[in-house]
């Protein structure tokens, strides 16, 4: 049984996104959105992780993440991505100027 835990990068009114740990290794990211009653979610995950263990991930963000709002749901959809992290990219200035660079 694997041990994944969430750490909360940012959070709206109406979505909310997690890094997806396991024993203290970033194994993905998942983006939340609450639309009307129904669960839109999209997880990346590596490439390392295998189908059981997606599916054991994709019910803990269930039970953590989703069931935690306290919102009456109807449907859940979940878009799963598997592959390498390439890293992340922001702009070096509010102003925008001089493009996106990787920044981890």
């Amino acid at each position: 049984m694997a041990n994944f835990y969430f750490e909360r990068e940012c959070r709206t009114s109406h979505s909310e996104c997690y890094t997806v740990l396991e024993d203290d290794a970033v194994v993905g990211r998942v983006d939340i959105h609450f639309v009307g009653q129904g669960i839109h979610a999209t997880l990346n995950v590596a490439e390392s992780l295998t189908t059981e263990s997606i599916q054991e991930l994709i019910e803990n963000i269930d039970h953590d993440l989703m069931d935690s709002v306290g919102i009456g749901r109807q449907e859940v959809i979940v878009h799963v991505h598997q592959g390498r992290d390439l890293g992340v990219f922001s702009t070096p200035t509010f102003e925008g100027n001089g493009g996106y660079k990787r920044i981890d």
